[in-house]
């Protein structure tokens, strides 16, 4: 990381920020699953899976064999087919007959699926049972270009997608509300859990009780008795300040930073400096006098150059803030791996009160 690539200031309010209760918290029971299958990828132009990989072999003598022909799998040698694995989410509450997307990924040691067509793949539950059937043609998104040893490629063509892909055949286990249930809050936090059961009561008298930092217990109104659906539509919809802990996260392969305005930094006085090695190598011709006897030889000469940067001073004063630190170290031309190092220290020595997380 040679300059600073991303330093991001949450521009947010002094405020706790607002949002709608259902970004917030869902409806415990009210959630996603996930669904995988295996399945065969044909009409690949040589780029499949090659004999090393038995399996697919074997998967393509048994589909054939389903359809009345009988194939020893050890002697057939097909290049345009690749063993995958398809994944899906089968989302709360879906119906039989609508379509969800698909992922599809080589198991085996083929290099390209494009243009490949996914065959007729049951997709499963944990439980076993069989939730979706995916087909249709890939979408990698990339490709592989040229040959003999020189080739190019772009993005990644070992994993394609396929646009609703997989038909629901089978509606998920997911628990309906009924007179009482659980709102799960996304993000644990105490604060929260309380202003979310207190616009609830507001809303609708004495409806919640938090029951921990991550659950609020919710009684349904009498007058929503049969309206279940209206009763969470407009529960949703209610606006809670949520409280959160000031974070400052930190991408180190990216040099990525992001800072929170609300970080409080106190007065502290920064000093930093960095020590630069460099080690050449150059490669010189001896010749020898052409009367004398000896060999031409090439010489390395090894030159190594150590510089220390001076250190550069930066002072913080009472009421400074996220702007003022990140100004101030672009001002003396710090890097973000400076960067992440001084907020570090500042981490240690207490002048930052925010916790630091690494991604």
């Amino acid at each position: 990381m040679k300059r600073l690539l991303a330093v991001l200031l949450l521009t947010a309010a002094a405020a706790p920020a607002a949002a709608r209760l259902k970004e917030l918290a869902s409806l415990e029971g009210v959630r996603d699953n996930q669904l995988m299958g295996y399945g065969l990828v044909v009409g690949l132009n040589g780029t499949g899976d090659k004999r090393q990989t038995v399996f697919s072999a074997q998967a393509l003598t048994n589909i054939l064999r389903r359809m009345g022909v009988t194939v020893n799998p050890t002697a057939i040698l097909v290049r345009n087919m690749a063993a995958v694995m398809v994944t899906a989410t089968l989302p709360p509450f879906a119906q039989p007959g609508t379509r969800i997307d698909v992922t599809a990924a080589a198991i085996g040691d083929s290099t390209n699926l494009q243009g490949g067509l996914l065959l007729l793949t049951s997709l499963q539950g944990p439980d076993g049972e069989v939730y979706a059937a995916a087909q249709g043609a890939l979408l990698t998104g990339g490709f592989v270009a040229g040959g003999g040893g020189n080739a190019q490629t772009l993005n990644h063509p070992t994993v394609g997608r396929i646009p609703s892909g997989a038909i629901i055949e089978r509606s998920p286990p997911t628990v309906a509300p009924t007179d009482k249930f659980r709102l799960q809050l996304r993000q644990a936090d105490f604060s929260t859990a309380a202003r979310i059961t207190e616009a609830l009561n507001q809303r609708f008298p004495n409806a919640a009780h938090a029951e921990s930092s991550a659950a609020v217990l919710v009684t349904m109104p009498a007058s929503f008795a049969s309206r279940s659906v209206e009763f969470v539509a407009e529960m949703e919809s209610l606006t809670v300040e949520a409280d959160r802990m000031q974070k400052v996260v930190i991408n180190e392969r990216t040099g990525t930073i992001v800072l929170g305005k609300e970080v409080r930094i106190s007065p502290v006085a920064i000093l930093h400096g960095a020590l630069s090695v460099e080690v050449r190598t150059t490669f010189e011709v001896s010749q020898p006098n052409p009367v004398a006897q000896g060999e031409t030889k090439v010489v390395p000469t090894v030159n190594v150059d150590a510089k220390e940067a001076k250190a550069q001073n930066v002072v913080l004063s009472q009421g400074a803030t996220v702007e003022d630190l990140v100004r101030a170290l672009q001002a003396i031309g710090s890097t973000s791996r400076d960067i992440i190092a001084i907020l570090q220290n500042m981490r240690a020595a207490g002048a930052l009160s925010a916790e630091i997380e690494v991604i």
